[in-house]
This record gives C-alpha cells, structure tokens and sequence, in this order.
C-alpha cells in the first residue's frame, strides 16, 4: 500500500486509467487519502501495435483474492515496494511469496521507491532476501511517477519474457543430438 502502483499505471497508460480508488480506512497502515479497492488498469501500445494490459492490484493483504485474479494469466509481474514503511524487507518477502509461481519462472521485476528519503534498506539487502528465497529479481530503485522509470521496469520485464519464450522454443539438448 503506497508503493505506487497507481501511479505507475497513470504514468505510462495511453488510455485514461481506470480505478477504483476509495476513501482509506486503514489510515495506521498508510496515512494516504486514497486507496485501491479492486484493481487499476491501463494499457500500452507496443511497437508491433499488440496492446500490454497493466493490472494494478490493492496492496493491502485482505484483498489477496485480486492477487490472485489478476495474477491468472499473467506474462509477468512488477513488484513495487514502498521504502517508507516500517518493514520494506517484510514486505518483499511477502510480495515474493504472493507472486512465487510468476516469480519463480522468471518472469519479475521490483521496483523500490521513496528511496531518496529512505535510502534503507539499500537494494543488496532485498537481493539478499530474493536470493535466500532461490530466486533471482531485478531490482531498481524508481520514482514511479518517472515515466522512464516505470518503463525501465517493463523494459526489463520484457526482456524475460522473451528470453523464456525463446528458451521455449529452443530445441533441447537431447532434440539436437538426434
């Protein structure tokens, strides 16, 4: 919650963002003024002119089930976590968790933002936590209201899937010594 996906999606849809922000009740967790109760949603024209459909979901645990809704399906995942809270590193450990299927084929990216006010935890000490949990995420420090900065992380998100679907469709060792 705060982490900016919300804003993410605004910076970089070409089409007017829906959203489903509502008044926040949980103002201990976060003291914002807003929060997502469904999900956000943009999209972006890719150079061979196929749509990319970006799916923001509520951060807040409670609303796990869109998680899991939105996550059907999904090429990949971005994972923003917001710097400012009182346990970054808990939060990623969760998010990793949450997204484990997406995460573990290589298909995810994280983003870590309000790291010009909270510059800890640094970035190794998230790396530190993928790679005890055996996985491998690029991780950036962004501003999501940066357009580059959101489009960085799908850049890199793209890269992956690409790399996966052409090891998808790589002959195997064993197709080639036949």
């Amino acid at each position: 919650m705060g982490a900016g996906k919300t804003t993410a999606i605004a910076a970089i849809s070409e089409i007017p963002p829906v959203s489903t922000e509502v008044q926040n009740n949980d103002t201990q967790t976060h003291a914002k003024a807003t929060t997502t109760a469904a999900m956000d949603y943009g999209e972006v024209t890719l150079g061979n002119g196929d749509k990319l459909r970006l799916y923001g979901t509520p951060g807040q645990e409670r609303f796990d089930f869109m998680w899991k809704i939105l996550g059907a399906g999904a090429l990949g995942v971005v994972i923003l976590i917001d710097n400012s809270r009182p346990d970054p590193i808990a939060d990623v450990r969760h998010y990793l968790n949450a997204f484990s299927d997406v995460v573990r084929g290589y298909r995810a990216v994280i983003g870590v933002g309000h790291t010009e006010t909270h510059p800890q935890p640094g970035l190794h000490e998230f790396h530190e936590i993928a790679d005890s949990m055996g996985l491998q995420v690029p991780m950036f420090s962004v501003d999501v209201r940066r357009r580059d900065d959101v489009l960085l992380l799908l850049d890199v998100l793209f890269h992956q899937i690409e790399q996966d679907i052409q090891m998808e469709r790589s002959p195997t060792q064993m197709e080639i010594a036949r």
